[in-house]
C-alpha cells in the first residue's frame, strides 16, 4: 500500500541522502539529547521482545550500546556518511551482539521473510519517501507474533500546530523529514497489513513524539 494522495510535496531519495550527509558530523550533537528519551524508550520496547533485532535508520549508532548483549542487532542506513559515524562508533567501543552494519534502503530491504523478532524505526517514518513501502518491508521481514517499533513525531490533527506544520513543510522537507504526517496514515496502513496497535504513547521531548508498537498476527 502506497501512494494515498496526501504528499503536497516532493519528497526523494536524493533529497534524504543530501540532507542526511550534511547532518552526519553534527547529529549526534544537536539530536543527541534531544531524541534521547524516544531512543531509549524504543530500546526499551524491544528488549521486552529480545532475539534478532532490525534498527532501521540506525544512523550514527547512537542507540547501539543501549541494547542487551543478549541480543542480536542489524543496522542500516541509507546515508552513508551517517553509516560511517556508526562505524567509527563500534571501532572505539566493540559490540559483539552487533551482528551487521549495512547501507541500505528501507523501502527494499535485502533480508528474507520472516527474519527478525522486532524492528526498530527511530525517527525514520516520516523520513522516507514512501513510507507505506518501508512499512510493507517491515512487516514482510518480522516473524509472525513479532512486532515494528517506531518513535516519530506525528502530524497535528487540528488546530494551530497543524497549520504551522503544513505551512513550513516545503521548507522542512529540504532539511530530510515531514512535519505534517498523520497519524491515521499509519492506521490505515496497519488495518491493510493485517497489523495491530498495541500501544501508542507520548514520549519526549514536550509530549510531541509517540512510541507506537505494532503487533504482527499469528496465522
Amino acid at each position: 500500500m502506497s501512494g494515498t494522495g496526501v504528499e503536497a510535496y516532493t519528497f526523494d531519495k536524493d533529497v534524504v541522502e543530501k540532507a542526511y550527509a550534511g547532518w552526519a558530523p553534527i547529529y549526534d550533537v544537536v539530536f543527541g539529547a534531544v531524541f534521547a528519551p524516544g531512543r531509549a524508550a524504543a530500546v526499551r520496547a524491544a528488549e521486552r521482545i529480545g532475539g534478532r533485532v532490525l534498527d532501521v535508520g540506525v544512523g550514527t549508532g547512537i542507540s547501539l550500546a543501549q541494547y542487551s548483549s543478549r541480543n542480536r542487532i542489524t543496522g542500516i542506513d541509507i546515508s552513508e556518511p551517517m553509516l560511517r559515524r556508526a562505524n567509527a562508533r563500534l571501532r572505539r567501543q566493540p559490540l559483539p551482539n552487533i551482528e551487521m552494519l549495512a547501507v541500505m534502503d528501507a523501502e527494499r530491504l535485502g533480508f528474507a521473510d520472516a527474519f527478525f523478532d522486532v524492528v526498530v524505526a527511530q525517527f525514520v517514518i516520516t523520513a522516507v519517501p514512501d513510507p507505506e513501502a518501508a512499512l510493507d518491508e517491515f512487516a514482510r521481514v518480522v516473524k509472525p507474533g513479532g512486532e515494528i517499533i517506531l518513535v516519530n513525531h506525528l502530524g497535528a490533527e487540528t488546530g494551530l500546530r497543524r497549520v504551522y506544520e503544513r505551512s513550513f513543510a516545503p521548507l522542512v522537507r529540504h532539511l530530510g523529514w515531514r512535519m505534517e504526517f498523520p497519524f491515521a496514515r499509519l492506521e490505515a496502513w496497519a488495518r491493510s497489513a493485517g497489523y495491530r496497535l498495541v500501544e501508542r504513547r507520548a514520549v519526549q521531548p514536550l509530549g510531541h513524539f509517540s512510541l507506537m508498537r505494532f503487533r504482527k498476527a499469528v496465522n
